[in-house]
């Protein structure tokens, strides 16, 4: 299984806590300590399922709309988008849980024109101002047709960090990572008006893979 890079210091640092204390378990309850030192380990097992780095291989067409997480749709709807793009979009909103891969894909192909991160709050990541006031990174991608897609990662009340390699003037091409969310969260799109949706409310996300709508 490969595993995500943002997990290494983490990995490395959790197995060296686990491991000491482990050490001192056993020292002082010879016959318990490593039963009493279990819930350390089957917590390092989740910590390193939490950084699965899935290699995924996407078909996408130019104008396909890929997932850029697993996770669950729980918000589409017409809103105005006023950082960047200044019009109505639709908004298309994925909601993860710390049991989903955290990696963060590219949704459309086309070039990098904003990339910005904003501190904010951490509200539970399905609040309806979450996509305003909480930590979160924006994105803006240009196709070949001059449309512009744009593309939030958003912290959570669990996610205290969001990472984006994505700078202006990036190739962008759908289905590969751009970045990365540490224990759960959710990433907006907002697409233009006139895109086929292909999911609805409820439905589950296979991030890098499924097609979730489609552009004009």
């Amino acid at each position: 299984m490969k595993l995500h890079r943002e997990g290494t210091a983490i990995l490395i640092g959790c197995l060296i806590l686990f491991a000491i204390a482990t050490g001192v378990l056993h020292y002082f309850f010879p016959v318990y300590g490593f039963y009493f030192a279990l819930p350390l380990w089957i917590l390092y097992g989740f910590i390193v399922w939490f950084f699965r780095n899935p290699i995924r291989e996407s078909d996408s067409s130019e104008n396909c709309v890929i997932a850029p997480v697993d996770g669950k749709v729980v918000v589409l709807e017409e809103v105005f988008e006023s950082e960047f793009l200044n019009q109505k979009c639709i908004q298309l909103s994925i909601f993860m849980t710390p049991l989903n891969v955290h990696v963060t894909r590219y949704p459309v192909n086309g070039k990098v024109i904003y990339s910005k991160y904003h501190p904010g709050k951490f509200l539970v990541a399905f609040h309806p101002k979450s996509s305003e006031l909480n930590e979160r990174t924006t994105v803006v991608v240009e196709n070949a047709d001059h449309t512009k897609v744009l593309f939030r990662q958003i912290a959570g009340a669990v996610a205290r960090r969001i990472v984006c390699y994505s700078k202006e003037n990036d190739d962008a091409v759908a289905g590969k990572e751009y970045g990365f969310i540490k224990f759960g969260s959710r990433v907006d799109i907002f697409l233009p008006l006139d895109t086929e949706i292909n999911v609805k409310v409820g439905d589950k996300t296979k991030g890098g893979i499924q097609k979730i709508a489609q552009l004009k």
